[in-house]
């Protein structure tokens, strides 16, 4: 019989979704009904914003803190500079502090907007790995805490073992990763009475690692869970698209893009997507993913406007709901599009269509234009455009274009201000 846990973190776990594993499901549900449990999920500072794919992580945390335990987001500025392995096909670029710092101050802004923070007993913390990690003494290290890993165990991990059998090389410095990542967990326990680490299920094995060397070095008992890796309905990661990562940071994706992000999910991935990302009933997400033919859209714009509102806010929700409408119901150029601008003296001799649909993110390169273009999918004022070469010039951009890849992704291009 399978077990049914008694506490509300585990139940809205299974019933939205987000469990893939956990190390001792009776006996985190027994620590949760004790009283505040402190967990924590690890994100490292590999880019200036975290995407669309770690949204799942941030959720699971909220849903911990709303249901009345503390959460930690930990922030790896140790840890990035080995970088984690886990789905790496060669080793990641080696960041600099200061590129380290910029990330960390960047990703940090997200957690505000889905976590309470204060002094209370379920008040979340965000906290830098850097500062036990920077700190540490090689040799009194290995002595201590590398004394308790079996390389013959970590070498069977999904995460080596994947590269190993594809003949890539793994690093010596990537190979340590897993240790300093069970010796988080260590020092969470240590320094904040944290009993439980969350991740993706890619993560599973740094996760029994914390939990083993808990056991090992300070007696404690520690605990697991993870998540699904998440596919769309047509089988590709979530959170990537034609054009790149979906990112949460408004600076390096708009509100607009991120709301048409989700306006745009497959009609199979919406009940499970309002499940997921948002804060909505589960049985109001059942009802609105059991819509089909045009009623579907209704329960893709419910999508969209709850997720952008957790993220940005809910005027830039609604802000993008409107240019949506204008521009697909309207047939104009809302206002929010994602809008790339033309100097003056660019402009008076021209710009290719070609170079105006990679500037405005349409598509990734000269050649992918090209191709959009000669497969009948790029237009500009909702006019078919056929060929490469066509210029506009100062005149239109002074006016501003609307540019359309296929029919959900658009863009607009105007002349430099002061030009």
């Amino acid at each position: 019989m399978t077990f049914q846990p008694k506490s509300e973190f585990l139940n809205v776990m299974l019933d939205r979704g987000f469990l893939a594993d956990c190390t001792d499901m009776e006996g985190l549900d027994e620590a949760l009904r004790a009283g505040p449990v402190t967990a924590y999920i690890g994100f490292d500072a590999t880019a200036p914003s975290l995407h669309v794919g770690s949204l799942i992580q941030i959720m699971m945390l909220r849903w911990l803190q709303r249901t009345g335990h503390r959460p930690i987001a930990l922030m790896g500025g140790g840890t990035t500079k080995i970088g984690d392995p886990s789905g790496r096909d060669t080793q990641r670029s080696l960041l600099t502090a200061a590129d380290i710092a910029t990330n960390i101050a960047g990703i940090g802004r997200v957690f505000a907007r889905f976590l309470d923070y204060g002094a209370g007993p379920t008040d979340a913390l965000t906290i830098d790995n850097a500062d036990w990690l920077d700190g540490l003494n090689y040799l009194d290290f290995l002595r201590d805490v590398g004394r308790h890993f079996s390389v013959n165990r970590m070498l069977s991990f999904e995460s080596v073992r994947a590269r190993l059998d594809r003949e890539q090389p793994l690093s010596f410095l990537e190979f340590n990763y897993m240790i300093l990542q069970a010796y988080d967990f260590v020092e969470l326990n240590r320094r904040h009475g944290c009993l439980l680490q969350m991740g993706g299920s890619d993560q599973w094995g740094n996760i029994v690692n914390g939990i083993d060397l808990a056991r090992r070095i300070a007696d404690a008992q520690l605990f697991g869970l993870t998540s699904p890796l998440l596919t769309t309905a047509d089988g590709r990661k979530m959170g990537k698209t034609a054009v790149g990562a979906v990112w949460l940071d408004p600076a390096m994706l708009s509100p607009y893009e991120f709301w048409q992000f989700w306006r745009n999910t497959a009609d199979a991935d919406v009940g499970r997507f309002l499940k997921l990302y948002t804060d909505l009933p589960v049985a109001e997400c059942d009802r609105l993913g059991a819509l089909r033919d045009q009623a579907i859209n209704e329960a893709k714009i419910v999508l969209a406007n709850a997720v952008t509102t957790l993220l940005h806010g809910a005027a830039a929700a609604r802000a993008a709901e409107a240019t949506a409408h204008e521009t697909f119901a309207a047939g104009g150029a809302g206002a929010e599009l994602p809008t790339v601008e033309v100097a003056a003296a660019e402009a008076a001799a021209g710009i290719t269509a070609t170079q105006l649909f990679v500037r405005a993110g349409l598509a990734k390169s000269g050649k992918e234009a090209k191709r959009l273009i000669a497969e009948g999918g790029a237009r500009i004022d909702d006019a078919p455009v056929t060929d490469p070469g066509l210029l506009i010039g100062a005149n239109a951009l002074a006016a501003g274009v609307k540019l359309s890849a296929g029919r959900k992704r658009h863009a607009r291009a105007r002349l430099a201000p002061g030009a």
